[in-house]
């Protein structure tokens, strides 16, 4: 059993940066590929990046080069840094623990934290 709670969200300006934290529970945190979707109202929930457990790293196109996820597994923690958001960026962001990565639909959820950007 894996609990996850993201932090960091908020109301940035066009431009600006944020740093998403999803805190895990468990001791098995380590080997989970850990995922961050994102969800606007009347659009399909995004996968927006992904880390395996070995610390591989995937992004959708629209976020290359500008968001970075990583782990920190002593501290049972996994970080999106967001820098050069845009407005269309705006969303509710949701961590989800699963042991494949590209999980469609991820065992373990947080309860997301809502990200807003703007223009």
């Amino acid at each position: 059993q894996v609990q996850l709670v993201e932090s960091g969200g908020g109301l940035v300006q066009a431009g600006g940066s944020l740093r998403l934290s999803c805190a895990a529970s468990g001791r098995t945190f380590s080997s989970y590929a850990i995922h961050w979707f994102r969800q606007t109202p009347g659009k399909e929930r995004e996968l927006v990046a992904v880390i395996s457990s070995a610390g591989n790293t995937y992004y959708v196109d629209s976020v290359k080069g500008r968001f970075t996820i990583s782990r920190d597994n002593a501290k049972n923690t996994v970080y999106l840094q967001m820098n050069s958001l845009k407005p269309e960026d705006t969303a509710v962001y949701y961590c989800a623990a699963d042991g494949r990565v590209f999980a469609t639909r991820p065992d373990y959820w947080g309860q997301g934290t809502q990200v807003t950007v703007s223009s």
